[in-house]
């Protein structure tokens, strides 16, 4: 249990992850789609979609030459909003 959380809080340590998992946790996107409202270069959002891929917190499907990516992992999603919901509360009571 403990290793699982270690590895799930290692995948979520990086800003752009998160980004795209609250992306895309109101409904699929497909990579256009999330470089448009995260402003990475589409290498790097390829390498980061590939790790949630490839650790289970992300889906994806083909439709034509678009890949769609979905939430797989309702855990991490949970996590992450849990963890960005108690960041910004604090944040705005620093303001």
């Amino acid at each position: 249990m403990f290793q699982r959380a270690a590895e799930l809080f290692g995948l979520l340590s990086t800003p752009i992850r998160l980004r795209i998992i609250s992306e895309l946790c109101n409904c699929e996107k497909n990579v256009g789609q999330l470089l448009e409202s995260i402003k990475v270069a589409q290498p790097n959002m390829s390498q980061h979609l590939n790790m949630l891929y490839r650790a289970g917190v992300v889906a994806k499907r083909r439709n034509g030459a678009q890949v769609f990516y979905r939430i797989a992992d309702e855990s991490a999603a949970l996590v992450c909003r849990a963890v960005c919901t108690q960041v910004a509360g604090e944040l705005d009571g620093q303001l």
